[in-house]
């Protein structure tokens, strides 16, 4: 019985320390979740570098363009190959000359003619052509980089964009949630004072109209705070409903600097105007690999051959087992009709192309960096006035409250001055909101992060 007591006595005690782990597990955990699942914008940004489906496909072409110039640096080596025939003569070749004035022809070989044939070719000069297929590879990799640079520069726009727009969805429901205390607040007080017969009905009712479409504005703007947040996750690439919470960046931070700076600047660092600049590198070989054919090609090819009349190529009385050759082989063809003249022009015709489309992109950018400067300017002196409009607001509120209270002013003032408060929040946050959306897009056109 004793013994039953003291492993009785142990269960319990076991028992006991598993469940004080799992309580201290649990918040854990919890807080774990939570930390995963709220973000910085640096954090935001990183994520979603880390994650997208556009960043990954781009760096797949940056291999492939590596693997494209591996394939032309192999061009310019021997190259290395065998080959084996059988030809079936209708008759042994004879020689015309008879043997000795016998009248017997002499025969020369078999009917029957099998050949393996290994070679090794060396190209000595293609006009150029190699070269320029090389260099081209080359810029290939280049113009790679400089495409995922551009998908993060866009990547990066939309993640500050979603961000922000959840921190705005936020200040619309905090807004919203404040005006319907504020409002439920007056209705108390006008039922009370209808109650002692101070204010007529139509005063209440007018309150809880007020009441009930600012509650259907609440739920709007919670709905609105949920869209963003799956509008977020879908740019992190996670699930559409994960949780999500935001640090509050909302804060106004004056940009300093001039038209003229950010136009340079953003000229200098586009990865679309460097991407050109590639492109008009590449129509230069483009045009020199379409002229090599003005060229002779040159190759030099070794040749280690084995025949025979058997399928073993083991000779014959005709011809030795085995022997070795070295060519030296030229081939030109210097008549097409023009089609080499013609591909020259095409390619030249392209550069002329990019070089216009240059200059409409750059007075893209110029026009892109102008309108960002002015938004965020506009914006800039939009946040001073639409706080003192909520400073007036939140005094305005204040004294229209107490005159209702001391009844020299009527619910539909305290109304007026609650909705002009909510408006004037608003204004505020959105202000707020397009300044710092206006600075990420001013540096999304300066070619930044």
């Amino acid at each position: 019985m004793e013994g039953y007591d003291m492993k009785r006595r142990r269960l319990i005690h076991w028992f006991g320390f598993f469940l004080l782990v799992a309580f201290i597990a649990v918040p854990t955990l919890g807080a774990s979740q939570e930390r995963k699942n709220y973000f910085t914008l640096e954090k935001s940004i990183a994520e979603a570098l880390a994650n997208s489906y556009k960043i990954k496909a781009r760096a797949e072409r940056i291999e492939q363009a590596m693997d494209i110039k591996k394939q032309a640096r192999a061009d310019f080596l021997p190259k290395l190959g065998t080959a084996y025939s059988y030809t079936r003569l209708s008759e042994p070749p004879v020689s015309r000359t008879s043997i000795f004035g016998t009248g017997i022809p002499l025969v020369l070989g078999t009917e029957d003619n099998y050949r393996w044939t290994w070679f090794l070719r060396q190209p000595l000069f293609t006009g150029f052509a190699l070269i320029s297929s090389y260099k081209l590879a080359e810029l290939g990799i280049d113009q790679s980089q400089l495409e995922l640079d551009l998908e993060k520069l866009d990547l990066i726009l939309r993640v500050k964009e979603a961000y922000f727009n959840i921190l705005g969805a936020d200040k619309a429901v905090e807004v919203a949630k404040t005006t319907v205390e504020s409002l439920t607040q007056t209705v108390k007080v006008a039922r009370s004072f209808f109650e002692v017969g101070m204010i007529p009905i139509n005063d209440v009712l007018k309150a809880e109209v007020e009441l009930a479409n600012a509650e259907q504005s609440l739920v709007r703007a919670r709905n609105s705070a949920q869209t963003t947040r799956a509008s977020f996750n879908t740019v992190l690439a996670r699930m559409a409903d994960t949780p999500v919470e935001v640090e509050d960046i909302l804060v106004f931070k004056p940009e300093i600097g001039e038209y003229a700076e950010y136009e340079k600047k953003a000229l200098e660092n586009r990865p679309e105007i460097k991407i050109l600049d590639v492109n008009l590198l590449q129509t230069d070989q483009q045009i020199r690999l379409a002229k090599s054919k003005y060229f002779p090609e040159i190759s030099l090819t070794y040749q280690y051959i084995s025949e025979g009349d058997e399928a073993s190529v083991k000779g014959s009385p005709y011809v030795d087992a085995n022997h070795w050759e070295v060519l030296a082989v030229a081939n030109w063809t210097f008549w097409e009709w023009g089609k080499t003249y013609y591909a020259g022009r095409e390619k030249e015709s392209l550069k002329r192309q990019l070089m216009e489309t240059k200059s409409d992109v750059e007075d893209g950018i110029r026009l892109q960096v102008k309108q960002a400067t002015l938004d965020l300017d506009a914006a800039a002196k939009n946040i001073p006035t639409t706080l003192k409009g909520v400073n007036a607001g939140e005094e305005n509120l204040r004294v229209n409250e107490e005159r209702y209270k001391a009844q020299v002013s009527t619910i539909t003032d305290l109304l007026d001055a609650q909705t002009l408060l909510a408006r004037a929040r608003l204004e505020y946050y959105r202000a707020l909101y397009d300044h710092n959306l206006a600075k990420a897009r001013l540096e999304r056109a300066l070619g930044s992060y």
